[in-house]
């Protein structure tokens, strides 16, 4: 049996795409919210996975919010390498954002050495000390998350988002629903699944909203 293939021009696959992620989110029934869809679909459009439709949790105003951080110059900081390396840096010239990762500094390996900490928590304490304000991508490191938490509730951080989305087993869960509980804006993706993509996802979302392609 042959298979037919879809004709469609390279320039034409992302919106192509994004079509079929509406038609199918329409045929399955799942409803989302219209303001959080240009979020939750480029997840999808991501990770090919409609569980997100579900799963993505929204703080009240977080758009409006983030925004607006993002064109007063908010800086970005990941926790992995790979998320850095997955936002668009064409977007992030045009808003004159910086996008910081701390993850593989000489400093922070110190740190995390000398406190019996990973770096993860080490690159937290880091961007803490950042004199900007701060939207954090986190896809892969639950302990980064909960050294967030930590800061906040000691009163050394407010961050302008936490984008939560760590992927796997021993405390992802718990550390995402500790952001939850945070009063600052925060998307969040609850239950095990995420990762480093999903978080650069989420950011190139925003910033597409902000300043287009």
């Amino acid at each position: 049996m042959k298979t037919e293939l879809e004709q469609v021009l390279p320039g034409e696959i992302e919106a192509r795409s994004f079509e079929i992620i509406t038609e199918e989110l329409e045929q399955s029934g799942r409803k989302i919210e219209e303001r959080y869809a240009p979020i939750i679909k480029r997840v999808i459009h991501t990770t090919a996975d409609f569980d997100y439709a579900d799963q993505l949790v929204f703080s009240p105003n977080v758009l409006e919010l983030a925004m607006e951080a993002l064109r007063e110059g908010a800086c970005i900081v990941t926790d992995t390498q790979m998320a850095k390396a997955g936002i668009n840096k064409k977007a992030l010239r045009k808003l004159g954002i910086e996008i910081y990762n701390f993850m593989a500094d000489e400093d922070v390996a110190e740190a995390a050495k000398r406190n019996g900490t990973t770096r993860a928590v080490a690159s937290m304490d880091k961007a803490a000390a950042l004199n900007c304000p701060i939207i954090f991508a986190v896809g892969n490191a639950p302990t980064a998350l909960i050294r967030i938490y930590e800061l906040v509730q000691e009163g050394k951080l407010q961050p302008e988002l936490v984008i939560g989305t760590p992927v796997g087993f021993v405390n992802v869960v718990q550390s995402k629903e500790m952001i939850l509980e945070l009063p600052v804006p925060y998307i969040v993706a609850r239950g095990r699944k995420g990762g480093s993509n999903v978080a650069a996802a989420i950011v190139n979302a925003l910033l597409y909203l902000v300043c287009g392609r």
